[in-house]
């Protein structure tokens, strides 16, 4: 069941023809890989049309773009995301987050080709990034993430580990985060899993079922992935203060 405030959002985007894809905790939560989360992180297509309607379906929940930037499509287009906070009455205090640039992912009309729909019950059918597309969004710097990660890809795998396809089961060798997992699915596919340690390393540790290596091997790759993220926002760290003191000095 959807929290009532996050089905409002989801029924104002529908209203208004938004074209956007639910993402972050609240995807995480209908992929059932989590219990909770307390904003809303859309990604949206830029274009003038749909930013129109976005901006529609904001002041129907009477929500204000929170700091900066402003919600234009040239700003989306960098890779920032724009806050909004909502304070008409069922959904007062929550945020929207949108986004069109993530790093990692695909641009959105490929994103939104390969969309994953799902109908709630209390709601229309509501748009997801695909779980892959997912997973590729989720590795920040944030340690909150990782974890998030792991239970996405455990979801999915205890779901569909019997006969998986060919898709599935490149899929699990390129992200599953779970030791137990990934030595499971070693023993299960040695060949495929040795094919793939030379695009992913720790997985030879999965074949020869050397727990501790292969653990470490999963530390190294969020580490690296986290710095990769760190290099990726420093410049759109520097835009955002630059936009920052430029409203300060316009006020």
């Amino acid at each position: 069941m959807i929290e009532k405030r996050i089905r409002l959002v989801f029924e104002a985007m529908q209203v208004h023809n938004v074209a956007c894809l639910l993402m972050g905790g609240q995807a995480c939560v209908l992929y059932g890989a989590a219990e909770f989360s307390k904003d809303v992180d859309f990604a949206i297509m830029a274009d003038d049309g749909n930013v129109e309607r976005v901006r529609e379906a904001m002041e129907s929940l009477a929500a204000e773009v929170i700091a900066v930037p402003p919600f234009e499509p040239e700003f989306l287009a960098e890779g920032l995301a724009v806050h909004f906070r909502c304070h008409a009455p069922g959904v007062a205090g929550l945020r929207v987050d949108m986004m069109t640039k993530m790093r990692g992912v695909d641009d959105f009309q490929m994103i939104w080709d390969r969309r994953f729909s799902v109908e709630t019950g209390e709601a229309n059918v509501v748009n997801l990034l695909d779980v892959r597309d997912l997973v590729k969004a989720k590795k920040t710097q944030r340690d909150k993430d990782w974890p998030m990660i792991q239970r996405l890809m455990e979801v999915q795998y205890l779901a569909n580990g019997e006969n998986p396809s060919v898709d599935e089961l490149e899929f699990w060798l390129n992200e599953l985060r779970t030791p137990e997992l990934l030595i499971d699915i070693a023993t299960r596919f040695p060949l495929e899993t040795k094919a793939r340690a030379s695009f992913r390393p720790c997985l030879k540790h999965a074949v020869e079922k050397y727990r501790d290596q292969l653990e470490r091997g999963l530390i190294d790759e969020m580490l690296e992935e986290k710095e990769r993220d760190r290099r990726h926002w420093e410049p759109l760290k520097a835009r955002l203060e630059e936009l920052r003191r430029s409203s300060r000095c316009s006020k």
